[in-house]
Protein backbone atom coordinates (compact mmCIF):
# COMPACT_ATOMS: atom_id res chain seq x y z
CA UNK A 1 0.00 0.00 0.00
CA UNK A 2 1.34 3.42 -1.00
CA UNK A 3 2.08 5.93 1.51
CA UNK A 4 0.32 8.87 2.23
CA UNK A 5 2.12 12.36 1.97
CA UNK A 6 3.71 13.23 5.26
CA UNK A 7 2.22 16.79 5.32
CA UNK A 8 -1.14 15.62 4.12
CA UNK A 9 -0.80 13.06 7.17
CA UNK A 10 -0.04 15.69 9.75
CA UNK A 11 -2.38 18.27 8.12
CA UNK A 12 0.20 21.11 7.49
CA UNK A 13 1.84 22.86 4.54
CA UNK A 14 4.77 22.36 2.95
CA UNK A 15 6.14 25.83 4.26
CA UNK A 16 4.88 25.04 8.19
CA UNK A 17 7.21 25.99 10.88
CA UNK A 18 8.55 22.83 13.16
CA UNK A 19 6.37 24.42 15.99
CA UNK A 20 3.26 24.23 13.73
CA UNK A 21 4.33 20.81 12.63
CA UNK A 22 5.00 19.77 16.36
CA UNK A 23 1.55 21.02 17.09
CA UNK A 24 -0.05 19.21 14.70
CA UNK A 25 1.56 16.20 15.74
CA UNK A 26 0.64 16.72 19.24
CA UNK A 27 -2.90 16.59 18.21
CA UNK A 28 -3.08 13.46 16.13
CA UNK A 29 -0.96 11.65 18.77
CA UNK A 30 -3.22 12.52 21.58
CA UNK A 31 -6.09 11.92 19.65
CA UNK A 32 -4.59 8.11 18.68
CA UNK A 33 -2.41 7.31 21.58
CA UNK A 34 -3.06 3.32 22.26
CA UNK A 35 -3.26 4.41 26.22
CA UNK A 36 -6.09 6.58 24.33
CA UNK A 37 -7.31 3.90 22.14
CA UNK A 38 -6.67 0.22 23.09
CA UNK A 39 -6.90 -3.15 21.67
CA UNK A 40 -7.83 -0.16 18.89
CA UNK A 41 -5.76 -1.50 15.40
CA UNK A 42 -6.83 1.46 13.11
CA UNK A 43 -5.69 4.01 15.83
CA UNK A 44 -2.40 2.15 16.29
CA UNK A 45 -1.26 1.93 12.64
CA UNK A 46 -2.60 6.21 12.67
CA UNK A 47 0.07 6.56 15.67
CA UNK A 48 2.35 5.19 13.44
CA UNK A 49 1.75 7.01 10.56
CA UNK A 50 1.91 10.45 12.66
CA UNK A 51 4.90 9.40 14.63
CA UNK A 52 6.69 8.42 11.02
CA UNK A 53 5.87 11.76 9.62
CA UNK A 54 6.71 13.88 12.75
CA UNK A 55 9.84 12.05 12.60
CA UNK A 56 11.09 13.37 9.24
CA UNK A 57 9.36 16.24 9.35
CA UNK A 58 10.81 17.68 12.33
CA UNK A 59 14.69 17.18 11.38
CA UNK A 60 15.58 19.49 9.23
CA UNK A 61 17.90 17.12 7.34
CA UNK A 62 15.70 14.52 6.53
CA UNK A 63 12.41 17.06 5.42
CA UNK A 64 14.78 18.58 2.91
CA UNK A 65 15.60 15.09 1.70
CA UNK A 66 12.13 14.39 1.67
CA UNK A 67 11.05 17.37 0.04
CA UNK A 68 13.48 17.05 -2.83
CA UNK A 69 12.52 12.65 -3.11
CA UNK A 70 9.92 12.33 -1.75
CA UNK A 71 9.38 8.41 0.08
CA UNK A 72 11.81 7.23 -2.32
CA UNK A 73 14.31 10.17 -0.74
CA UNK A 74 13.55 8.17 2.37
CA UNK A 75 14.80 4.60 2.17
CA UNK A 76 17.31 3.36 4.77
CA UNK A 77 15.99 5.30 7.32
CA UNK A 78 13.13 4.38 9.72
CA UNK A 79 10.31 1.63 8.34
CA UNK A 80 7.37 1.41 10.87
CA UNK A 81 6.06 -1.31 9.40
CA UNK A 82 8.87 -3.73 10.31
CA UNK A 83 7.38 -3.67 14.48
CA UNK A 84 5.25 -5.95 15.26
CA UNK A 85 4.68 -3.92 19.22
CA UNK A 86 3.65 -0.36 19.61
CA UNK A 87 6.10 -0.66 22.62
CA UNK A 88 8.63 -0.80 19.69
CA UNK A 89 8.22 2.98 18.69
CA UNK A 90 8.36 4.24 22.46
CA UNK A 91 11.83 2.54 22.93
CA UNK A 92 12.82 3.75 19.49
CA UNK A 93 11.53 7.37 19.72
CA UNK A 94 11.97 8.27 23.80
CA UNK A 95 13.03 11.44 23.29
CA UNK A 96 9.65 12.26 21.97
CA UNK A 97 7.61 10.30 24.54
CA UNK A 98 9.69 10.33 27.55
CA UNK A 99 10.44 6.71 27.90
CA UNK A 100 13.27 4.75 28.89
CA UNK A 101 15.81 3.29 26.06
CA UNK A 102 14.92 6.47 23.75
CA UNK A 103 17.53 8.58 22.41
CA UNK A 104 18.00 11.00 25.60
CA UNK A 105 16.66 13.91 24.07
CA UNK A 106 14.99 15.64 27.21
CA UNK A 107 11.75 16.69 27.77
CA UNK A 108 8.59 15.23 25.75
CA UNK A 109 5.81 17.25 23.68
CA UNK A 110 3.65 14.67 25.41
CA UNK A 111 4.81 15.35 29.21
CA UNK A 112 2.50 18.03 30.01
CA UNK A 113 -0.37 16.08 28.71
CA UNK A 114 0.02 12.59 29.64
CA UNK A 115 1.83 12.75 32.62
CA UNK A 116 -1.20 14.15 34.91
CA UNK A 117 -3.64 11.73 33.05
CA UNK A 118 -1.19 8.68 33.91
CA UNK A 119 -0.16 7.87 30.57
CA UNK A 120 3.01 5.53 29.27
CA UNK A 121 4.52 8.47 29.03
CA UNK A 122 4.99 9.72 32.68
CA UNK A 123 5.42 6.33 34.43
CA UNK A 124 3.02 5.37 37.37
CA UNK A 125 -0.11 7.27 38.07
CA UNK A 126 -0.37 10.08 40.76
CA UNK A 127 -2.70 9.44 43.79
CA UNK A 128 -6.31 9.54 43.02
CA UNK A 129 -8.63 8.89 40.57
CA UNK A 130 -10.37 11.52 39.10
CA UNK A 131 -14.13 11.77 39.48
CA UNK A 132 -16.89 11.31 37.28
CA UNK A 133 -19.25 14.14 35.99
CA UNK A 134 -22.76 14.89 36.75
CA UNK A 135 -25.72 15.44 34.21
CA UNK A 136 -28.35 17.34 35.47
CA UNK A 137 -31.51 18.38 33.35
CA UNK A 138 -33.20 22.24 33.62
CA UNK A 139 -35.98 22.75 32.93
CA UNK A 140 -36.82 27.09 31.66
CA UNK A 141 -39.92 28.63 30.74
CA UNK A 142 -39.71 30.72 27.27
CA UNK A 143 -39.69 34.06 29.67
CA UNK A 144 -36.46 32.16 31.72
CA UNK A 145 -34.93 31.94 28.50
CA UNK A 146 -35.43 35.34 26.94
CA UNK A 147 -34.28 37.00 30.20
CA UNK A 148 -31.76 34.55 31.34
CA UNK A 149 -31.80 33.28 35.12
CA UNK A 150 -30.18 31.92 37.93
CA UNK A 151 -31.19 28.98 38.98
CA UNK A 152 -30.66 27.00 42.15
CA UNK A 153 -30.07 23.07 41.87
CA UNK A 154 -29.94 20.39 44.39
CA UNK A 155 -27.30 17.59 43.57
CA UNK A 156 -26.61 14.30 45.26
CA UNK A 157 -22.66 13.16 44.59
CA UNK A 158 -19.77 11.79 46.21
CA UNK A 159 -17.94 14.44 48.65
CA UNK A 160 -14.75 14.64 50.12
CA UNK A 161 -13.95 13.18 53.54
CA UNK A 162 -13.47 15.48 55.96
CA UNK A 163 -11.99 12.90 58.55
CA UNK A 164 -9.05 12.67 56.26
CA UNK A 165 -9.38 15.71 53.88
CA UNK A 166 -9.91 13.07 50.54
CA UNK A 167 -6.83 11.54 51.06
CA UNK A 168 -8.53 7.91 52.23
CA UNK A 169 -5.65 7.31 54.96
CA UNK A 170 -6.79 7.08 58.98
CA UNK A 171 -4.92 10.19 60.70
CA UNK A 172 -1.55 9.75 61.64
CA UNK A 173 -0.71 7.05 58.98
CA UNK A 174 0.26 7.44 55.29
CA UNK A 175 1.21 5.64 52.14
CA UNK A 176 3.42 2.22 51.43
CA UNK A 177 4.77 1.43 48.46
CA UNK A 178 3.04 -1.45 46.40
CA UNK A 179 4.68 -4.37 46.80
CA UNK A 180 2.74 -6.14 43.88
CA UNK A 181 4.21 -3.77 41.53
CA UNK A 182 7.49 -2.45 43.92
CA UNK A 183 5.97 1.35 43.51
CA UNK A 184 5.66 1.09 39.69
CA UNK A 185 2.17 1.46 39.47
CA UNK A 186 2.52 -0.66 35.89
CA UNK A 187 2.94 -4.89 35.95
CA UNK A 188 4.99 -5.85 32.47
CA UNK A 189 4.47 -9.34 31.20
CA UNK A 190 7.68 -10.14 28.36
CA UNK A 191 6.94 -12.98 25.95
CA UNK A 192 9.18 -14.43 23.15
CA UNK A 193 7.77 -15.61 19.67
CA UNK A 194 9.29 -15.88 15.76
CA UNK A 195 8.24 -12.36 15.46
CA UNK A 196 10.52 -11.05 18.35
CA UNK A 197 9.67 -9.40 21.93
CA UNK A 198 6.33 -8.44 23.14
CA UNK A 199 5.98 -6.52 25.95
CA UNK A 200 2.73 -6.29 27.56
CA UNK A 201 2.30 -3.24 30.11
CA UNK A 202 -0.82 -3.15 32.24
CA UNK A 203 -1.70 -0.52 35.63
CA UNK A 204 -1.41 -2.28 38.52
CA UNK A 205 -4.65 -4.06 40.36
CA UNK A 206 -3.40 -3.88 43.71
CA UNK A 207 -2.85 -0.59 43.86
CA UNK A 208 -4.87 1.14 40.61
CA UNK A 209 -1.67 2.24 39.26
CA UNK A 210 -0.50 4.65 41.42
CA UNK A 211 2.52 2.60 43.00
CA UNK A 212 1.26 3.17 46.42
CA UNK A 213 -1.21 1.72 48.92
CA UNK A 214 -2.90 2.99 52.20
CA UNK A 215 -1.60 1.91 55.21
CA UNK A 216 -4.64 2.19 57.28
CA UNK A 217 -8.17 3.23 55.83
CA UNK A 218 -10.26 5.83 56.71
CA UNK A 219 -12.63 4.67 59.47
CA UNK A 220 -15.43 7.36 58.04
CA UNK A 221 -14.91 6.53 54.05
CA UNK A 222 -13.31 3.46 54.32
CA UNK A 223 -10.11 4.79 52.15
CA UNK A 224 -12.09 5.83 49.61
CA UNK A 225 -11.34 9.50 50.77
CA UNK A 226 -15.27 10.48 49.51
CA UNK A 227 -18.60 10.41 51.05
CA UNK A 228 -22.27 10.73 49.77
CA UNK A 229 -23.54 13.82 49.87
CA UNK A 230 -25.98 16.60 48.93
CA UNK A 231 -25.64 20.13 48.06
CA UNK A 232 -26.50 22.79 45.89
CA UNK A 233 -24.76 25.20 43.25
CA UNK A 234 -26.09 27.81 41.56
CA UNK A 235 -26.55 27.62 37.92
CA UNK A 236 -25.98 31.24 35.87
CA UNK A 237 -28.14 30.44 32.69
CA UNK A 238 -27.72 33.43 29.77
CA UNK A 239 -30.36 34.56 27.66
CA UNK A 240 -31.03 32.72 24.58
CA UNK A 241 -30.14 29.39 25.04
CA UNK A 242 -31.81 26.44 23.60
CA UNK A 243 -33.39 22.68 24.34
CA UNK A 244 -29.69 20.59 24.73
CA UNK A 245 -27.53 23.42 24.66
CA UNK A 246 -25.70 22.59 28.02
CA UNK A 247 -23.76 24.58 30.62
CA UNK A 248 -20.46 23.01 32.51
CA UNK A 249 -19.55 23.70 36.11
CA UNK A 250 -15.84 22.66 37.07
CA UNK A 251 -14.76 20.94 39.87
CA UNK A 252 -18.74 20.40 41.60
CA UNK A 253 -19.36 16.92 40.11
CA UNK A 254 -18.17 14.13 42.44
CA UNK A 255 -15.41 13.88 44.19
CA UNK A 256 -12.78 11.55 42.79
CA UNK A 257 -11.25 8.66 45.09
CA UNK A 258 -8.33 9.20 47.56
CA UNK A 259 -7.58 12.89 46.50
CA UNK A 260 -8.24 12.81 43.15
CA UNK A 261 -10.04 15.84 40.88
CA UNK A 262 -13.25 16.26 41.10
CA UNK A 263 -15.40 15.90 37.97
CA UNK A 264 -17.91 18.74 36.48
CA UNK A 265 -21.82 19.00 36.71
CA UNK A 266 -23.61 18.87 33.18
CA UNK A 267 -26.31 21.51 33.08
CA UNK A 268 -28.69 20.14 30.39
CA UNK A 269 -31.06 22.92 29.25
CA UNK A 270 -34.34 21.85 28.56
CA UNK A 271 -37.07 24.00 27.10
CA UNK A 272 -40.50 23.48 29.09
CA UNK A 273 -44.12 23.43 26.37
CA UNK A 274 -45.48 27.17 26.65
CA UNK A 275 -49.25 28.22 26.81
CA UNK A 276 -49.43 30.15 23.73
CA UNK A 277 -45.68 29.84 22.04
CA UNK A 278 -43.46 27.48 19.96
CA UNK A 279 -40.37 28.40 19.57
CA UNK A 280 -38.08 28.21 15.69
CA UNK A 281 -34.85 29.47 16.05
CA UNK A 282 -34.88 32.44 17.45
CA UNK A 283 -38.57 33.39 16.09
CA UNK A 284 -41.67 32.58 18.19
CA UNK A 285 -44.49 31.51 16.70
CA UNK A 286 -48.61 32.59 18.40
CA UNK A 287 -51.90 31.65 16.63
CA UNK A 288 -54.31 34.55 16.81
CA UNK A 289 -57.94 33.52 16.56
CA UNK A 290 -59.96 36.54 15.33
CA UNK A 291 -63.91 36.60 14.18
CA UNK A 292 -65.43 37.45 10.57
CA UNK A 293 -66.32 40.73 11.20
CA UNK A 294 -63.01 41.57 13.03
CA UNK A 295 -61.01 40.16 10.10
CA UNK A 296 -63.14 41.99 7.10
CA UNK A 297 -63.32 45.65 8.98
CA UNK A 298 -60.15 45.60 11.02
CA UNK A 299 -59.29 46.74 14.01
CA UNK A 300 -56.73 46.79 17.22
CA UNK A 301 -56.40 43.68 19.38
CA UNK A 302 -54.02 42.82 22.35
CA UNK A 303 -51.99 39.82 21.91
CA UNK A 304 -49.28 38.22 25.00
CA UNK A 305 -45.53 38.41 24.45
CA UNK A 306 -42.83 37.24 26.50
CA UNK A 307 -42.63 40.22 27.81
CA UNK A 308 -46.44 40.42 28.97
CA UNK A 309 -49.12 42.22 26.15
CA UNK A 310 -48.96 44.72 23.19
CA UNK A 311 -51.10 46.17 21.11
CA UNK A 312 -51.33 44.93 17.16
CA UNK A 313 -53.15 46.41 14.18
CA UNK A 314 -55.84 44.07 12.33
CA UNK A 315 -55.80 45.62 8.51
CA UNK A 316 -59.38 45.43 7.11
CA UNK A 317 -59.79 42.39 5.00
CA UNK A 318 -56.92 40.54 6.81
CA UNK A 319 -57.62 36.84 5.07
CA UNK A 320 -57.15 33.50 7.51
CA UNK A 321 -53.26 32.48 7.28
CA UNK A 322 -52.06 35.73 6.93
CA UNK A 323 -48.83 36.21 9.26
CA UNK A 324 -47.35 39.20 10.88
CA UNK A 325 -44.15 39.77 12.19
CA UNK A 326 -43.28 42.01 15.41
CA UNK A 327 -40.00 43.16 15.07
CA UNK A 328 -37.44 42.04 18.49
CA UNK A 329 -40.46 39.90 20.67
CA UNK A 330 -38.59 37.12 19.82
CA UNK A 331 -35.65 35.01 21.70
CA UNK A 332 -32.64 37.13 22.45
CA UNK A 333 -29.64 36.02 20.14
CA UNK A 334 -26.90 33.67 22.53
CA UNK A 335 -23.77 35.64 22.77
CA UNK A 336 -24.57 38.38 20.19
CA UNK A 337 -26.73 41.13 19.54
CA UNK A 338 -30.87 41.62 18.84
CA UNK A 339 -33.19 39.22 18.94
CA UNK A 340 -35.78 36.96 17.17
CA UNK A 341 -39.61 38.04 15.92
CA UNK A 342 -42.94 37.28 17.24
CA UNK A 343 -44.69 35.80 14.40
CA UNK A 344 -48.32 35.99 14.31
CA UNK A 345 -50.76 33.83 12.33
CA UNK A 346 -54.42 35.43 12.12
CA UNK A 347 -57.03 32.50 12.02
CA UNK A 348 -60.60 33.22 11.41
CA UNK A 349 -62.68 31.84 13.75
CA UNK A 350 -65.92 29.85 11.96
CA UNK A 351 -69.10 29.61 14.42
CA UNK A 352 -70.71 25.88 14.83
CA UNK A 353 -73.71 26.77 16.80
CA UNK A 354 -75.66 29.51 15.66
CA UNK A 355 -79.14 31.51 17.24
CA UNK A 356 -82.41 31.79 14.93
CA UNK A 357 -81.23 35.27 15.01
CA UNK A 358 -77.85 34.72 14.11
CA UNK A 359 -78.77 32.96 11.17
CA UNK A 360 -81.65 35.32 9.96
CA UNK A 361 -78.76 37.99 10.03
CA UNK A 362 -76.14 35.95 8.06
CA UNK A 363 -78.45 35.27 5.25
CA UNK A 364 -79.37 38.52 4.76
CA UNK A 365 -75.60 39.61 4.89
CA UNK A 366 -74.87 36.33 2.27
CA UNK A 367 -76.67 38.35 -0.30
CA UNK A 368 -74.38 41.25 -0.19
CA UNK A 369 -72.27 40.87 -3.45
CA UNK A 370 -69.15 41.50 -1.64
CA UNK A 371 -69.93 38.93 0.60
CA UNK A 372 -69.70 35.43 -0.31
CA UNK A 373 -66.65 34.56 -2.30
CA UNK A 374 -66.70 33.99 -6.07
CA UNK A 375 -65.36 30.37 -7.54
CA UNK A 376 -62.29 30.59 -9.41
CA UNK A 377 -62.80 31.21 -13.45
CA UNK A 378 -66.52 32.56 -12.74
CA UNK A 379 -66.19 36.06 -14.31
CA UNK A 380 -64.45 33.97 -17.51
CA UNK A 381 -66.96 31.17 -17.37
CA UNK A 382 -69.69 34.09 -17.21
CA UNK A 383 -67.89 36.23 -19.83
CA UNK A 384 -67.54 33.25 -22.28
CA UNK A 385 -71.23 32.26 -22.61
CA UNK A 386 -72.20 36.18 -22.60
CA UNK A 387 -70.41 36.21 -25.61
CA UNK A 388 -71.49 33.48 -27.59
CA UNK A 389 -75.22 35.05 -27.57
CA UNK A 390 -73.70 38.53 -28.30
CA UNK A 391 -72.33 35.96 -31.86
CA UNK A 392 -75.72 34.49 -32.18
CA UNK A 393 -78.14 37.53 -31.64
Amino acid sequence: MDKRDYYEVLGVGKTSSKEEIKAAYRKLALKYHPDRNPDDKEAEERFKEATEAYEVLSDDAKRQRYDRFGHQGMRGGQDFGQYQNINDIFSMFGDIFGTAGGRGGGGSIFDDLFNAAGGRGGGRRTMGEPGSDLKVRLPLTLEEIATGVEKTVKIKRWRKCDTCHGSGAKAGTGYATCTACNGTGEIRQVSRSMFGQFINVTACGTCGGTGKIIKEPCGTCEGEGRVKGETTIKVSVPAGVMQGNYIPIRGQGNAGRRGGESGDVIVIIEETPHKYFHREGNNIHYTLTISFPDAALGGEVTIPTLDGTTAMTIEPGTQPGTQISLRNKGIPNLNGYGRGDLVVTVNVFVPTKLSLKDKATLKELAKSPHIAPKPEGAEEHHSFFDKMREAFS
